[in-house]
């Protein structure tokens, strides 16, 4: 009867430990993650200029990771996804948990596609029109709710221009 007792408590103290070192385990995961740099942006629309503040993902690293685990996002930002180079480019939702339009803009700042509110978690790819320099994701909806359209200007420096 003794031994039962004591298995029981050793297990329960395991499960204790467990418990406790969780909420570490899960910080050491988050330090983990990227650090992105943050800019101005803007889009330039019929309907006038958007402004943005976006993160910027310029390495490999940082473009792998992108708005992944994120709860949320505010309402005038986003993520600029620099390839540096234009080039054919697919994105997908995986471990994203917020729908998302996706800009396609091309190396002169001219938006050549959108995809609007893509779905979260979704391992479905989302292609670029044609070659593109860079890929701007903002909150789903955002495209449409400031009418935001193919061949609206995106104003950023990797474009050769100030926002």
């Amino acid at each position: 009867m003794m031994a039962r007792y004591r298995k029981a408590m050793l297990a329960r103290g395991y499960f204790l430990l467990f418990v406790l070192l969780l909420p570490a385990a899960s910080a050491t995961a988050v330090a983990q993650l990227q650090r992105f740099p943050t800019a101005e942006l803007t889009v330039v629309t019929a309907n006038g200029p958007r402004k943005f503040t976006v993160e910027l993902a310029t390495t490999p690293a940082q473009m792998e990771q992108g708005l992944m685990f994120r709860q949320s996002l505010a309402p005038d930002s986003g993520m600029l996804f620099d390839f540096k180079t234009p080039s054919p480019v697919s994105m997908w939702m995986k471990n994203t948990l917020i729908p998302l339009d996706m800009l396609f803009v091309d190396a002169r700042g001219n938006i050549v596609n959108i995809h609007e509110r893509a779905v979260p978690g979704s391992l479905n790819t989302i292609n670029a029109a044609a070659p593109v320099r860079a890929v701007l994701e903002l909150n789903g909806g955002t495209a449409t709710r400031l009418g935001i359209k193919p061949g609206d200007r995106v104003l950023h420096p990797i474009f050769g221009d100030a926002s």
